[in-house]
C-alpha cells in the first residue's frame, strides 16, 4: 500500500468577485508519498501558490474551498476546526515562502524568530528552545549559529536569510515542507546549494516536500513527481523524468520548448501564444485549446478528463497518446547566427577605467586603529565599497554582450555608469565616439537619446497612473516632438513590440507580465537607440512570455542593429542571447570572451562555479529520435 502523508482529492478553490465568486482551483487531485518531492509547475496564475495555501488551511481575502478534502497523514485538515488546523499545521505540515526578504521580522533576531514555535508547539523552556535554535541553525548549514541567531535578518546574506528560513520550518518537525519558489530570489550559486540542502534533509529526516517552481531546471534537479497546473487545472501528472523527456499534454510541451538551452546553435524558441484565460468567464471544452496547435474540433466543446497514459503518467488531452513524442513545433534548422565578428564592427560604446565606489553603513564601520609610536590612535571614517573597479568594456553595432555574476557582483551599477544614471567616480565613458563624462548639458542630453535602459521590474518603473500612450508620449514630448507626431510614434512604437495601438488607452494594471515588458521595450526604443541596457530584463517573467521578448529582443537587434548589454543571472539565457560574455565578480570582470568560449571552455575558476551550478533539464526525447 502507498504511504501517503498528503493527499490532495477533488480540490477545488474560488475567491470573491463583482457579483458572484471567481473559481481558481478546478477538482485538483494530487498525492505525496512519505520522502518525495512533488513539483508544481505551470505560469504565474495557474493556481500553484494558491494550492499550497489551501493545503495549509490559510486561504486568506475570502477564499474559501467549495469541494474536496486535504488529508495530512489520515487526518482531514478541513473537517477540523481552526484551532485543530492550527495545531495540526505546527506539528505536521511548514512552509517556507518565497523572499526570505519580506518573511523574516526586520526588528526580530533570527533566533527568537525560530524558537517561538518551538515554545508555542511543542512547549519547550527558553533555555531548551535556544539550544534546539542552535542545533537547527547547525543542520541547515549555518557554520556560526550562535553569532548568527543573534543577527537581524538584514545582518544576512540571501542564501544564509533561506537557511533561517528553513530552519524555522523545521522547527517542528514538520512531516511535510511546501517550498513556494524557494531559489526563485537567489543567485545560481547559492540556489544549487539550497537544493543540496533540501536534498539532504529528505534523506536524513525522511521529509516530504512540495516543490512549487516555476523553474523547470530546478525542479529536475529536485522532485521525483511533478503536477502540472493551468488555469487551476491539473493538465499532467506523473514521474519527473517520463514528463521532463517525453510530455503528453501541449502545454507541457509548450513549457520545455520555451526554455533556452546551453548549447552552441541558436535556435528560435517556440514561446505558447496567447495568455492564460479570464478565469472570471465561463469556459467550456479544453482550458488550454485556444493556444494549443493541435487542437481539433472536440477540444473545443468537450473538456478531456486526466487519463493514464502508460504506468508513469497521466494526462488531460484527448491526442496525449498519439502526441508522445510529437514535439510542440518542429524546429527550424535554420539557426540564429552569433556576431563573433562584432569585434570588427563600429563600436558604440567604449568604457576605459571606469570605477565607481559607494560609502556604507554608519560612521562607526569606518573606524580604524594605528600606533603613533606608542600611542594609540583612532581615526573615523566612512567605509567605501568599490562597486565597480576599473572596469574597461566595448560594445560594438549591432552586438550583444551578456553580463553576469552573483549579486553585488557590480552589474547593474556598471550598466547604470555607462548611461550616466549613475556617475562614475572616475574613468571615461564614450558614446558613439563623444565623450558623455565631461559633456555639457546639453550635449549630455543629446548623446543620452542614443542609449536607453530596459528594467527588471515592469511594474515598479510603469506609472500605474498614467496610461500606455501617456507613458510613450512622455520621452518624445522631450526631446520636442508635437502633439500628433508624437500619436503617430506611438502607435508605430506599439507595432514594433507587437502590441495593437489600443494599448496606448490601457493602464498598467489592465496588461499581463510580458505585455509591460514589451511596454518597456518601445520606451526605450522611442529615442531611436543606438545601445540599450538590459538589465535583468527577463527575469520576472514565466518561461513562455520570457521567450517571447528574448525573441523580439534579437528581431529588434536585426532590425535596428541594436548593440545590448545583457546583465542577468541567468547562464541559459545568457548563453542564448548574447554574442560576447563578460562575467563579473566583486567589480571586476574576471572573464570575457565569445558564448561559446564561455560556455564549452571557461577558464577562470569563478566562471566554472557558476556554469556547474545551473540546473539543466532533460534533452526531450523527441529531439533525440530525430
Amino acid at each position: 500500500m502507498t504511504d501517503h502523508v498528503l493527499k490532495v482529492e477533488d480540490l477545488s478553490v474560488s475567491f470573491p468577485q463583482s457579483g458572484g465568486r471567481a473559481r481558481i482551483l478546478h477538482n485538483v487531485d494530487f498525492a505525496l508519498e512519505r520522502g518525495t518531492v512533488l513539483g508544481i509547475v505551470g505560469e504565474s496564475g495557474s493556481g500553484k501558490s494558491t494550492a499550497a495555501l489551501a493545503v495549509l488551511g490559510l486561504l486568506d481575502n475570502g477564499g474559501s474551498i467549495d469541494s474536496g478534502r486535504v488529508i495530512i497523514d489520515g487526518e482531514d485538515l478541513y473537517a477540523k476546526s481552526a484551532e485543530e488546523r492550527r495545531q495540526l499545521r505546527g506539528g505536521k505540515i511548514s512552509i517556507v515562502f518565497q523572499d526570505p526578504f519580506t518573511t523574516l521580522n526586520p526588528a526580530i533576531r533570527v533566533g527568537r524568530q525560530i524558537a517561538e514555535p518551538l515554545v508555542m508547539h511543542r512547549g519547550m523552556t527558553e533555555a531548551e528552545a535556544r539550544a534546539e535554535t542552535l542545533r537547527l541553525l547547525k543542520e541547515v548549514g549555518i557554520p556560526d549559529p550562535e553569532r548568527m541567531a543573534a543577527s537581524y535578518p538584514h545582518q544576512l546574506s540571501g542564501g544564509m536569510k533561506q537557511r533561517a528560513l528553513i530552519a524555522s520550518a523545521l522547527a517542528c518537525d514538520p512531516d511535510v515542507l511546501i517550498l513556494d519558489e524557494p531559489t526563485t530570489a537567489l543567485d545560481v550559486t547559492i540556489e544549487a546549494q539550497i537544493l543540496d540542502l533540501l536534498d539532504s534533509l529528505r534523506i536524513t529526516r525522511s521529509l516530504s516536500m512540495l516543490f512549487i517552481s516555476h523553474n523547470l531546471g530546478v525542479v529536475s534537479r529536485i522532485c521525483d513527481e511533478i503536477c502540472v497546473l493551468y488555469a487551476g487545472r491539473v493538465v499532467e501528472y506523473g514521474k519527473s523524468a517520463s514528463i521532463l523527456t517525453e510530455p503528453r499534454h501541449p502545454y507541457t510541451k509548450g513549457l520545455l520548448a520555451s526554455l533556452p538551452k546551453m548549447s552552441r546553435e541558436r535556435h528560435r524558441l517556440q514561446p505558447i501564444p496567447g495568455r492564460l484565460p479570464d478565469v472570471r468567464k465561463p469556459l467550456s471544452g479544453c482550458v488550454f485549446a485556444p493556444r494549443c496547435h493541435f487542437a481539433e474540433p472536440r477540444c473545443q466543446t468537450t473538456p478531456p478528463a486526466i487519463t493514464p497514459i502508460g504506468e508513469d503518467v497521466a494526462a488531460a488531452c484527448w491526442r496525449a497518446s498519439e502526441l508522445a513524442r510529437t514535439p510542440w513545433r518542429i524546429e527550424s534548422s535554420e539557426t540564429i547566427p552569433r556576431r563573433v565578428d562584432a569585434g570588427d564592427g563600429k563600436p558604440i560604446v567604449v568604457a576605459r577605467d571606469v570605477e565607481r565606489t559607494f560609502e556604507a553603513g554608519g560612521a562607526m564601520d569606518g573606524i580604524s586603529f594605528s600606533l603613533d609610536g606608542w600611542v594609540p590612535r583612532v581615526s573615523f571614517g566612512r567605509k567605501v565599497v568599490r562597486a565597480v573597479d576599473k572596469v574597461s568594456l566595448t560594445i560594438h553595432e549591432g552586438e550583444i554582450v551578456g553580463l553576469v555574476g552573483e549579486s553585488g557582483s557590480g552589474k547593474t551599477t556598471l550598466g547604470r555608469c555607462l548611461i550616466d544614471l549613475i556617475s562614475p567616480t572616475s574613468g571615461e565613458v564614450a558614446i558613439d565616439g563623444a565623450q558623455l563624462l565631461n559633456a555639457s548639458r546639453s550635449e549630455k542630453r543629446d548623446l543620452l537619446k542614443r542609449a536607453q535602459i530596459i528594467f527588471q521590474n515592469p511594474d515598479s518603473s510603469l506609472n500605474p497612473r498614467k496610461s500606455i500612450g501617456e507613458t510613450l508620449e512622455r520621452p518624445l514630448e522631450l526631446v520636442g516632438l508635437g502633439r500628433e507626431e508624437r500619436q503617430r510614434r506611438v502607435a508605430e512604437l506599439l507595432d514594433l513590440v507587437r502590441l495593437d495601438a489600443s494599448y496606448a488607452e490601457r493602464y498598467p494594471h489592465q496588461m499581463s507580465g510580458g505585455e509591460k515588458q514589451r511596454v518597456g521595450i518601445a520606451r526605450a526604443l522611442s529615442t531611436n537607440p543606438r545601445f540599450i541596457v538590459c538589465d535583468e530584463a527577463v527575469s520576472a517573467l514565466d518561461v513562455s512570455v520570457q521567450a517571447s521578448i528574448l525573441n523580439l529582443l534579437l528581431d529588434l537587434r536585426e532590425q535596428f542593429k541594436l548593440a545590448y548589454l545583457f546583465i542577468t543571472h541567468d547562464l541559459s539565457v545568457v548563453s542564448y542571447i548574447a554574442d560576447r560574455i563578460c562575467v563579473m565578480r566583486h567589480g571586476t570582470i574576471v572573464e570575457v570572451g565569445s558564448t561559446e568560449a564561455i560556455i564549452d571552455r571557461p577558464q577562470h575558476p569563478y566562471t566554472k562555479a557558476l556554469l556547474a551550478a545551473v540546473p539543466k533539464v532533460p534533452e526531450l526525447r523527441a529531439n533525440l529520435d530525430r
